[in-house]
Protein backbone atom coordinates (compact mmCIF):
# COMPACT_ATOMS: atom_id res chain seq x y z
CA UNK A 1 0.00 0.00 0.00
CA UNK A 2 2.42 2.86 1.38
CA UNK A 3 4.44 2.01 -2.19
CA UNK A 4 1.62 2.36 -4.65
CA UNK A 5 0.59 5.57 -3.09
CA UNK A 6 4.48 6.76 -3.49
CA UNK A 7 3.58 5.84 -7.11
CA UNK A 8 0.10 8.20 -7.48
CA UNK A 9 -0.12 11.41 -7.04
CA UNK A 10 0.27 13.12 -3.33
CA UNK A 11 -3.76 13.81 -3.28
CA UNK A 12 -4.62 10.25 -3.89
CA UNK A 13 -4.00 9.85 0.43
CA UNK A 14 -6.93 11.83 0.55
CA UNK A 15 -9.18 9.76 -0.59
CA UNK A 16 -10.03 7.11 2.34
CA UNK A 17 -11.39 4.67 -0.34
CA UNK A 18 -7.85 3.94 -1.60
CA UNK A 19 -6.45 3.00 1.84
CA UNK A 20 -9.08 0.86 3.02
CA UNK A 21 -9.12 -1.28 -0.76
CA UNK A 22 -5.61 -1.72 -2.21
CA UNK A 23 -6.90 -3.14 -5.76
CA UNK A 24 -8.78 0.64 -6.01
CA UNK A 25 -5.28 1.65 -5.53
CA UNK A 26 -3.45 -0.66 -7.80
CA UNK A 27 -6.52 -0.05 -10.22
CA UNK A 28 -6.03 4.12 -10.40
CA UNK A 29 -2.40 3.79 -9.89
CA UNK A 30 -2.11 1.53 -13.22
CA UNK A 31 -4.14 4.01 -14.83
CA UNK A 32 -1.94 7.12 -13.79
CA UNK A 33 1.86 5.46 -14.47
CA UNK A 34 0.29 4.24 -17.99
CA UNK A 35 -0.43 8.13 -18.61
CA UNK A 36 2.52 8.67 -17.44
CA UNK A 37 4.29 6.76 -19.67
CA UNK A 38 2.69 7.96 -22.61
CA UNK A 39 3.39 11.22 -21.76
CA UNK A 40 7.35 10.60 -21.85
CA UNK A 41 6.82 8.76 -24.50
CA UNK A 42 5.12 11.98 -26.70
CA UNK A 43 7.31 14.46 -24.61
CA UNK A 44 10.61 12.14 -26.13
CA UNK A 45 8.91 12.53 -30.19
CA UNK A 46 8.74 16.22 -29.51
CA UNK A 47 11.54 17.28 -27.81
CA UNK A 48 13.53 17.77 -30.92
CA UNK A 49 10.55 20.30 -32.39
CA UNK A 50 9.40 21.99 -29.36
CA UNK A 51 12.81 22.56 -27.72
CA UNK A 52 15.27 23.38 -30.80
CA UNK A 53 15.04 26.75 -31.07
CA UNK A 54 15.07 27.91 -27.78
CA UNK A 55 18.07 24.89 -26.67
CA UNK A 56 21.18 24.23 -28.00
CA UNK A 57 21.57 20.89 -29.01
CA UNK A 58 23.63 19.46 -26.33
CA UNK A 59 20.80 20.60 -24.58
CA UNK A 60 18.22 18.67 -26.38
CA UNK A 61 20.47 15.67 -25.87
CA UNK A 62 20.48 16.00 -22.37
CA UNK A 63 16.69 16.22 -22.37
CA UNK A 64 16.48 13.24 -24.35
CA UNK A 65 18.77 11.06 -22.07
CA UNK A 66 16.31 12.55 -19.44
CA UNK A 67 13.78 11.09 -20.98
CA UNK A 68 14.53 7.88 -21.96
CA UNK A 69 16.22 7.43 -18.54
CA UNK A 70 12.66 8.25 -16.85
CA UNK A 71 11.12 6.11 -19.43
CA UNK A 72 12.80 3.14 -18.58
CA UNK A 73 11.66 4.15 -14.53
CA UNK A 74 8.42 4.34 -15.67
CA UNK A 75 8.00 1.00 -17.67
CA UNK A 76 9.40 -0.56 -14.62
CA UNK A 77 6.87 0.58 -12.76
CA UNK A 78 4.11 0.43 -15.04
CA UNK A 79 5.05 -3.55 -14.81
CA UNK A 80 5.55 -3.65 -10.96
CA UNK A 81 1.97 -2.11 -10.56
CA UNK A 82 0.59 -4.74 -12.88
CA UNK A 83 2.09 -7.32 -10.98
CA UNK A 84 0.55 -5.78 -7.80
CA UNK A 85 -2.55 -5.45 -9.49
CA UNK A 86 -2.75 -9.07 -10.45
CA UNK A 87 -1.43 -10.58 -7.56
CA UNK A 88 -4.34 -8.85 -5.54
CA UNK A 89 -7.16 -10.12 -7.82
CA UNK A 90 -5.83 -13.62 -7.00
CA UNK A 91 -3.56 -14.24 -9.86
CA UNK A 92 -1.16 -17.09 -8.51
CA UNK A 93 2.86 -16.83 -10.05
CA UNK A 94 4.49 -19.78 -10.27
CA UNK A 95 8.74 -19.22 -10.46
CA UNK A 96 10.47 -19.38 -13.90
CA UNK A 97 13.76 -20.45 -14.39
CA UNK A 98 15.65 -17.88 -16.39
CA UNK A 99 18.17 -19.28 -19.32
CA UNK A 100 21.32 -17.91 -18.70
Amino acid sequence: MAWLLDVVPPDYRLYGVLRRHPIALATMAQHHVAACVQGARAGYRSARTELGGPLPAHGVDAVLAAYRTEGRRLVDTARAVDLIGRALRGEVFSPRLRAE
